[in-house]
């Protein structure tokens, strides 16, 4: 199922603008070991950066999930993504992917399991770019390896919740907001949000409260209390709602559901 919500006051619609080569930070924080960095996808192309702290949530929920080497190569396959998502993996990715297109530059600011970087990256094309980032080490390494095909692709370590160095055309959030505590939510859509340029969009494509009558919401319910403690919370608030009023203010925003309700994808398009 597939249903449109306006999830906050619409704001006119402007075509994307050409890059800018020129386009100032969101934000004046240089690129150091205090701010997010996004290094060449062959090592040796780049000085070794600090990695940022692995947050102390992740590593008392998500240890298992992401930094556990065995687990990771395990669930990173499609097979493995398709089934956790019930079949809807490539339903999604491509909901995802409408929204960019060939030449654009896109921030991706946590690894996904499977080939999402990849295709990612095919349409965004050779003139386009992908810039990855995630706070996991493994993750990054696991990425970098996926992307080694394309070029115009970077892959680095940096925490969704810290502030970004520059604006992109878009920003594509997969599945990452369930897994994050209530203040890591609004810090990261505050991010992501600056982080996009004006007449770009910041794509948000994660769970959401299925119908009361949906037959797997017994099941997800329970999967989200007993794995997912993260997850419930966007049941009950829109992913608007997690950026300040000012900022949202900034932007338009729609929101379509699919599959029953259970997962959402949030189109926040700034004004030009």
């Amino acid at each position: 199922m597939n249903k449109p919500h306006a999830v906050a006051p619409k704001l006119r619609l402007d075509p994307l603008s050409d890059d800018d080569a020129g386009l100032p930070a969101s934000r004046p924080v240089p690129v150091s070991a205090a701010a997010p960095t996004v290094t060449p996808l062959k090592a040796e192309a780049a000085a070794p950066a600090r990695p940022p702290v692995v947050p102390d949530y992740l590593k008392r929920v998500y240890t298992w999930a992401y930094l556990t080497p065995a687990y990771s190569r395990y669930l990173d396959t499609s097979l493995v993504v398709s089934a956790i998502l019930w079949g809807n993996a490539n339903r999604l990715m491509r909901a995802g992917f409408s929204e960019f297109a060939a030449g654009q530059t896109v921030l991706q600011p946590a690894c996904v399991y499977g080939q999402f970087s990849r295709k990612l990256a095919e349409v965004l094309g050779p003139k386009g770019a992908l810039h990855v980032t995630d706070v996991a080490p493994n993750q990054v390494d696991a990425c970098r390896d996926k992307l080694a095909g394309f070029p115009s692709a970077r892959v680095g370590l940096a925490d969704a919740a810290d502030p970004r160095d520059r604006q992109y055309d878009g920003v594509c959030c997969f599945f990452l907001l369930h897994e994050v505590p209530e203040d890591y939510k609004r810090r990261i859509v505050r991010n992501l949000l600056e982080a996009t340029r004006p007449g770009g969009k910041a794509v948000f494509v994660d769970y959401h409260g299925p119908h009361w009558a949906h037959p797997l919401r017994p099941i997800m319910i329970l999967v989200w209390r007993l794995l997912e403690p993260y997850a419930l919370a966007l049941s009950d608030h829109e992913i608007a709602s997690y950026a300040p009023s000012e900022l949202a203010g900034q932007f338009s925003w729609h929101k379509e559901t699919y599959f029953g309700g259970l997962y959402q994808k949030v189109v926040a398009r700034r004004q030009a």
